[in-house]
């Protein structure tokens, strides 16, 4: 059972390993170290709470595909930032502008967090009454 345990978790890291590799690495060190620091700003639509850089999804993979082909073709780091922004929104930076469009984003955990403790505060009140009217 220690075996397996061990073989499973040397295919896990192994695993991850390969998917963080990027065989289509450009060849000009000053466009992969702005490609790598373009796939850290942006997010993964498919597991929203990942950078591109660290998500191992087919579709991360295939941004960071196009990330380096916009660089190879000359385009500049907020040329593609743009350009990803028309197709998937604000949602794609991990630090998204602060605008109306993205209050729900900013404040939308804050206010999760606000209705969360008034309920519980109206429990604990609720129950503090029945207790002392008992």
């Amino acid at each position: 059972m220690k075996r397996f345990v061990i073989l499973f978790c040397a295919a896990l890291l192994a695993g991850r390993a390969f998917a963080a590799y990027s065989p289509e690495a450009l060849p000009n060190p000053q466009q992969e170290a702005r490609a790598l620091a373009l796939q850290k700003e942006l997010r993964c639509v498919v597991c929203q709470g990942e950078s591109l850089d660290e998500s191992g999804a087919p579709l991360a993979a295939d941004l960071r595909r196009l990330i380096r082909a916009r660089i190879a073709a000359g385009d500049s780091d907020e040329a593609v930032k743009q350009y990803l922004i028309a197709r998937y929104g604000d949602f794609i930076l991990m630090k998204p502008p602060l605008d109306p469009d993205t209050y729900l984003l900013w404040f939308g955990p804050l206010g999760v967090l606000l209705m969360g403790g008034c309920a519980v505060a109206v429990i604990v009140l609720r129950a503090r009454r029945r207790s002392t009217n008992a």
